[in-house]
């Protein structure tokens, strides 16, 4: 038995050409690998505003971010008791503010979300 036919309006007969350098080429390889998609899959999603799956993470990155979000987490704990002025400890305004500027910029290298 044969394949359904698809609706003519679905279906894919027009197509696009275009040229790009072998850098930008090696961009776009690599951001549709990274959320499991082919090259025309991810172009045809971005150029027509649809959203794109999530980034696939490593499972040791995966780790190390559930660690980060732990330690965030203790340290608006620590954050909120500063700001509750019910007591100072150690008054560490100014390093919360570096360490919360630190985890930002590890969760950003490890989400690296260049799509």
């Amino acid at each position: 038995m044969a394949r359904p036919k698809k609706d003519i309006s679905k279906q894919r007969t027009i197509v696009i050409a275009f040229r790009v350098s072998q850098s930008e080429y090696i961009i776009i390889t690599n951001n549709a690998e990274a959320i499991g998609l082919s090259v025309a899959q991810y172009i045809r999603r971005k150029c027509t505003g649809k959203s794109l799956p999530n980034k696939k993470v490593d499972p040791l990155d995966r780790k190390l971010f559930v660690e980060l979000s732990r330690v965030g987490n203790n340290l608006n704990q620590l954050a909120r008791v500063s700001n509750s002025c019910i007591r100072a400890p150690f008054n560490i305004h100014k390093q919360l503010e570096e360490v919360k500027m630190l985890l930002q910029q590890l969760k950003s290298n490890i989400t690296n979300n260049d799509r």
